[in-house]
């Protein structure tokens, strides 16, 4: 028991959480066909399983019934169940593709209905539900409301609402304005964009994996991974002093963890050349600087030789290079976490001076 439980907080420190969400995304997306069918279900049976076997432990009882946690627990499975539904009609549709028919949604569902009364009367069937749902909900759990604000007693830890904790977490690896105005906007602009950068209109109106692999992939890895997993991990695995703790482990107020990370700046000049750093900034982060041009200067080139070629030609430079903009930022965003968890990178470039620290 103990030894499981080990197990299990060790795979939940947040480096192996996000390569095992990202290797969850990626080969399940491959290997579609092995469980979106009944073998799916087994392993969201298996997950509810394991939950009440760890509700046991009083460490994970105390963290997964605290009333504003309760939703993310919910999350796992609805996120879990709609994944593999999502996913068995788009295999469905592959295969009938494949043998020269048409998609599901197409072939059975071409009689048109109006709005009203048929459309009007589900809503308001999920209306009523939803409401008793709510009300249900409101009587089985306590609201989480504390005591009225006070500067002189801040909560340990001190967190964002649910939504907001990927933000949240974000902001231990980017300067404030980065994680909470720069890359927030890249995603909605980005969003707004797809439509002007994709037009392919294979998928429409129906689900597929085979026609749009690259679109799916690359949205299942930002909300999955960019975007669940960060919620999990400010929900659960973030304790007092906003440190981690794994999902078994006591949130001892009195734990305290070094710090001992530094800026490339000082890796380079005073670790590996032993010489002080310049007092210059330009001069000073300088290696920064260019690591980061390279990084957004190579790989479209590369890419679109390789990778990316196809996109390359459908596209247009143009609108290829707004592509891969938009998927290099979200991409720097794992690669930046990874580097504080393995190398304890603070900042590739630190510029205090003028509040610019990437």
């Amino acid at each position: 028991m103990e030894a499981f439980k080990s197990l299990i907080n060790w795979l939940s420190a947040p480096e192996k959480l996000i390569g095992l969400s990202t290797v969850f995304v990626l080969v399940g997306l491959r290997t579609r066909q092995l469980w979106t069918n009944l073998a799916g279900l087994i392993g969201l049976v298996a997950f509810v399983v394991f939950f009440l076997f760890s509700f046991q432990d009083p460490n994970f009882r105390i963290i997964v019934t605290k009333p504003d946690n309760v939703p993310i627990v919910l999350l796992f499975l609805f996120v879990g169940f709609f994944m593999w539904l999502s996913m068995k009609q788009a295999w469905e549709n592959d295969e009938r593709i494949a043998a020269g028919g048409e998609p599901i949604e197409k072939s059975e569902y071409k009689e048109k209905v109006l709005t009203w009364p048929h459309l009007v009367y589900i809503e308001l069937i999920c209306l009523v539900l939803m409401t008793v749902g709510l009300l249900l909900w409101s009587i089985l759990i306590q609201a989480p409301l504390e005591e009225p604000a006070n500067p002189a007693k801040t909560p340990n830890p001190s967190k964002a609402p649910w939504y907001f904790l990927g933000l949240q977490e974000m902001l231990v690896y980017y300067d404030p304005w980065i994680a909470g105005v720069v890359l927030p906007t890249l995603v909605i602009v980005g969003l707004m964009a797809i439509p002007y950068i994709d037009r392919n209109t294979k998928g429409a109106g129906y689900y597929t994996f085979k026609e749009r692999p690259f679109a799916i992939t690359v949205f299942m890895f930002g909300f999955v991974v960019l975007w669940v997993a960060l919620i999990v991990i400010g929900t659960f695995l973030r304790g007092p002093n906003w440190n981690f703790f794994g999902p078994y482990e006591y949130w001892d107020g009195h734990k305290l963890e070094a710090l001992v990370n530094v800026n490339l700046s000082e890796f380079i000049y005073v670790k590996w050349m032993g010489t002080g750093l310049p007092q210059f900034w330009l001069v000073r982060e300088v290696w920064g600087l260019i690591l980061v041009a390279l990084y957004f200067v190579l790989p479209p080139p590369i890419l679109a030789r390789t990778l990316f070629k196809d996109f390359y030609k459908q596209l247009g430079i143009e609108r290829y290079s707004i592509l891969v903009m938009f998927f290099l930022c979200m991409v720097a965003l794992p690669v930046k976490m990874m580097l504080r968890w393995f190398f304890n990178l603070k900042y590739i470039v630190a510029i205090p001076e003028y509040f610019l620290n990437v």
